[in-house]
């Protein structure tokens, strides 16, 4: 049977002027348009099919690359809105709706936003919500701290960043520990810094202790030896000089440095650090 929202690999069943007919078991025949038709297939093959409602609500099969299926968050640009809602791009031919109800404020063209995109079992349409939090676990019941984890960042506080974390929780980015610009709709790599004692989750872009200072140690290393052996950085240089070039907080470089220079792998001069090669 073909899922609605997904990926199939449907079999052509007949070929007609305007494209071909893929065999999608219980939901019956659905037309694949000749544009779509992946180059040299022909009756009896299987091919890889996007499957969601046309703009006369009819089933149709694509092999354009949807920016997001069923049951997935997506970061996505609004590009209309009227009556019905808000439409989203996602990489179909046919936009996404977000209808008014799955909206947290009134969104606007042009405006970037997260949603989760579902499908309404009575009409079979593919909708998105920008009310994503109904559709995650605010509470930490199966990671740990340290662990490495998938970010999608999807609303701002006073303290923050919200971002959806493995596609299934939702975590917070405090604000003063995060030295970079961050949109809605960023995807990125994270840390689970602090399960808090209501289960709830503190995250950091950056790996916490001392497993963070031994992999920053490495990549200071790194860097002095691609750069002749010396880095115009000190652990008194301004916060976002170090994050430009290590992508970590001074607090942090401050410690592998200190770690480096007591291994007697730097020396710690007054414009920079440089690289004491063993002999």
């Amino acid at each position: 049977m073909a899922q609605i929202g997904k990926y199939n690999k449907l079999k052509i069943n007949r070929e007609v002027d305007f494209g071909v007919y893929l065999d999608a078991g219980e939901e019956g025949e659905i037309l694949m348009p000749k544009k779509y038709i992946p180059t040299g297939a022909v009756v009896g093959d299987e091919v890889d099919a996007f499957i969601y409602l046309d703009s006369e609500d009819r089933l149709v099969a694509t092999t354009e690359k949807p920016l997001v299926q069923v049951d997935e968050f997506a970061g996505l640009k609004v590009v209309e809105v009227n009556e019905t809602g808000a439409f989203c791009d996602w990489g179909v031919l046919k936009d996404l709706l977000v209808p008014f109800a799955e909206q947290r404020e009134n969104l606007e063209e042009g405006q970037s936003i997260v949603v989760f995109v579902y499908l309404d079992k009575v009409s079979k349409r593919l909708v998105g919500s920008a009310k994503v939090e109904k559709f995650l676990d605010s509470y930490a019941i199966d990671l740990e701290v340290g662990e490495e984890v998938d970010l999608l960042i999807f609303g701002k506080t006073e303290l923050g960043y919200k971002a959806i974390v493995n596609n299934t929780h939702t975590g917070v980015l405090y604000k003063n520990e995060v030295f970079k610009t961050l949109n809605i709709g960023d995807k990125m790599k994270g840390y689970v810094k602090k399960i808090r004692e209501d289960e709830k989750i503190d995250l950091s872009l950056q790996k916490q202790g001392i497993a963070q200072a031994k992999d920053l140690s490495g990549r200071i290393v790194d860097k002095l030896k691609e750069n002749g052996g010396f880095l115009r950085v000190t652990d008194k240089s301004n916060p976002e000089v170090i994050y430009q070039m290590f992508g970590e907080s001074k607090k942090t470089f401050k410690k592998a440095v200190g770690n480096l220079y007591k291994q007697r792998v730097i020396d710690i001069e007054e414009e920079g650090i440089r690289w004491v090669e063993k002999k």
